[in-house]
C-alpha cells in the first residue's frame, strides 16, 4: 500500500468517524477506528524518502543570525565614527581659501577706503626693494635741523668754534688725552648755520665753476650739512697744517691717534672710504654720537639710500 492510498483511507475513516460522533453525540469505538489507528502508525513510521518532495516539511533557517546582526551594527558604528573624524577636516577645507603662491613682482591687493568691495593693486618691484623716503636725501647728503644757539658752547679761546654742550665736553677731554701722548689735535670748524652754508656751497660753486653734483662731493647743500647739528667738527694736526682738510691728513699722527681712541669719547668718522652715501673720503670730519639726541640725529635717516655722486680723484680742498 502506498502512502497516498493510506492517506485516502484515513481521510474516509475520518469522515465516517465524524458521522458516528454527530449521530450519537459521543465518540464510539468500532473496528474501523482500530484500523485507522494502525494506518496512522504505519504512516508515521514510513521513511521520509517515500514522502513526496512537495509534502516534506523543511525547517526555514533564520533570516539573520546573531553574528550577522552584530556585524551590521558594528559596520554602522564604524561609518559613524569615520564621518565624525572627517567632519572637522571637511569644514576646515571649505572655510580656508586655497593658497596661491605669488611671484615677487605680483600685484598686492589693498582695500580702498571709498568702497570696501573694490580692490586696488599696488605693483611691487621684483628685485630691488622700495627706498624709504627717497626724497629726504639730496646729492648724497641728509637733511638736519639747525642746533639752537642756546645749546652751543665754545671750544676755543676766541669763541669762534662752537659745539653742543655734550659734544664740546667730550672733544676737550679727547684733545687733552691726545696731548698727553704727544699728539696735538686742533679744531678747524664746528657749528655752521644754514645761512653760512648757503655761501659755502653756492658762492664757492660759482667761483670755481662747478656743477652741483661735483660741489656736493666736498660740501653739503644748505640744510644738509652735519655742521648744522652742532655735533660735527673738522680737525687737523698742529704739526702738519698742510694736511688740513685734505686726504693726506690720514697720514698724520693726529688721525692715527683718532682711529685708535676716538671711540672712547663717542666720536666717529662721518665719511670713511667707500661710505654708503658715496660722499668723498674725509678723514678730518668727525661727529659726536654720545647721547640719544645725537644718535637719533644721524641714524634716524640712515634707512634712506643716498643718491650716487661723482667721486673726484683729486682736489685742492674740502669744505664739508
Amino acid at each position: 500500500m502506498t502512502p497516498q492510498s493510506k492517506i485516502n483511507k484515513v481521510g474516509i475513516f475520518s469522515v465516517q468517524e465524524e458521522l458516528i460522533v454527530d449521530n450519537a453525540g459521543l465518540p464510539q469505538a468500532s473496528d474501523e477506528s482500530s484500523m485507522a489507528s494502525e494506518l496512522l502508525s504505519e504512516f508515521s513510521s514510513a521513511p521520509v524518502e517515500d514522502i513526496p518532495e512537495a509534502v516534506r516539511e523543511h525547517p526555514q533557517p533564520s533570516s539573520r543570525s546573531w553574528f550577522d546582526q552584530r556585524g551590521w551594527r558594528w559596520g554602522l558604528s564604524g561609518i559613524g565614527i569615520l564621518l565624525l573624524l572627517c567632519l572637522p577636516f571637511l569644514l576646515w577645507s571649505r572655510s580656508s581659501p586655497p593658497s596661491r603662491s605669488q611671484p615677487s613682482n605680483a600685484a598686492v591687493p589693498t582695500n580702498t577706503d571709498s568702497n570696501p568691495d573694490e580692490i586696488a593693486t599696488v605693483a611691487q618691484p621684483a628685485s630691488e626693494p622700495a627706498e624709504e623716503n627717497p626724497s629726504t636725501s639730496l646729492l648724497g647728503h641728509f637733511p638736519y635741523e639747525e642746533a639752537p644757539r642756546s645749546e652751543l658752547v665754545s671750544i676755543t679761546d676766541d669763541g669762534s668754534i662752537l659745539l653742543r654742550q655734550a659734544a664740546a665736553e667730550k672733544f676737550l677731554d679727547m684733545m687733552a688725552a691726545a696731548k698727553a701722548e704727544g699728539v696735538e689735535i686742533v679744531p678747524l670748524s664746528g657749528f655752521r648755520s644754514i645761512d653760512e652754508q648757503e655761501g659755502v656751497f653756492f658762492d664757492v660753486k660759482a667761483e670755481r665753476g662747478q656743477e652741483a653734483t661735483k660741489r656736493a662731493e666736498v660740501s653739503a647743500p644748505p640744510g644738509y650739512s652735519e655742521h648744522h647739528t652742532g655735533y660735527a667738527i673738522d680737525v687737523g694736526d698742529r704739526y702738519y697744517p698742510d694736511a688740513d682738510l685734505r686726504e693726506s691728513f690720514e697720514n698724520t699722527p693726529a688721525f692715527k691717534w683718532l682711529q685708535s681712541n676716538a671711540g672712547y669719547y663717542s666720536f666717529e668718522l662721518s665719511f670713511p672710504k667707500g661710505n654708503a652715501q658715496n660722499v668723498s673720503y674725509e678723514p678730518w670730519h668727525w661727529r659726536f654720537v654720545g647721547d640719544r639726541d645725537s644718535l637719533e640725529t644721524f641714524y634716524r635717516v640712515r634707512g634712506t639710500r643716498a643718491q650716487p655722486t661723482v667721486r673726484l680723484k683729486s682736489r685742492e680742498s674740502a669744505d664739508e
